[in-house]
């Protein structure tokens, strides 16, 4: 599954690759729409990019479909029985306190991903690979809570996304997050006109 092929004749990627990548466009669709299903779709596609993450020795982003794969659990569980009546949690924004949170966490996780990787593992992006994988941490999180503020998260990933995945030559996967960013544009829109419904009387 991760045997080479072309498409198009100009883009090399594998079987595996044009797999997730389609795995992992549903989901954002599903996820823009609210859709538990989406959650599903999640898991499938981080089981698969973990593979070819680490045939391109990004180590933090194959260590990160782990985590993603845990969390699509708890938030499945979340968007179909979370909140206070248990009928599934609905779009909030994050609270200052939480806004500072969140913050810590993405630069804690940034410093520690980084020191492990620069002394235990071969990659030659230690710390692009973990600012994004810290700051994908605390997106996916923010997403299983469906906070509105996990799309601005998303987009400042997805953007810097594109750069590495480049660098790795996995021009599918960048092709991928540069359509991440945009429908990250199209989900904090959805989100936003969502919760301006929830709060009229």
């Amino acid at each position: 599954m991760n045997a080479t092929l072309t498409l198009f004749g100009i883009v090399d990627t594998s079987i595996l690759e044009l797999a997730s990548f389609a795995l992992a466009l549903i989901m954002v669709l599903l996820n823009i729409r609210q859709s538990p299903w989406a959650w599903l779709f999640s898991i499938v596609s981080a089981a698969m990019y973990a593979v070819v993450f680490y045939d391109s020795k990004i180590y933090g982003d194959m260590s990160l479909q782990f985590f993603f794969i845990a969390v699509s659990l708890w938030g499945w569980y979340q968007w179909l029985f979370g909140g206070a009546t248990h009928h599934g949690i609905q779009v909030s924004r994050l609270t200052l306190r939480s806004w500072l949170y969140s913050a810590a966490a993405w630069l804690v996780g940034f410093v520690a991903i980084a020191a492990f990787l620069r002394m235990f593992t071969d990659t030659d992006v230690p710390h692009m690979d973990a600012f994004l994988t810290a700051g994908s941490l605390v997106g996916q999180i923010l997403l299983s809570r469906k906070k509105l503020e996990n799309w601005y998260a998303w987009i400042v990933i997805d953007l810097i996304y594109i750069v590495l995945y480049l660098h790795k030559n996995l021009y599918l996967t960048a092709l991928l997050f540069a359509i991440f960013a945009v429908l990250a544009v199209v989900g904090l829109r959805a989100w936003e006109k969502s919760l301006r419904e929830q709060e009229l009387p």
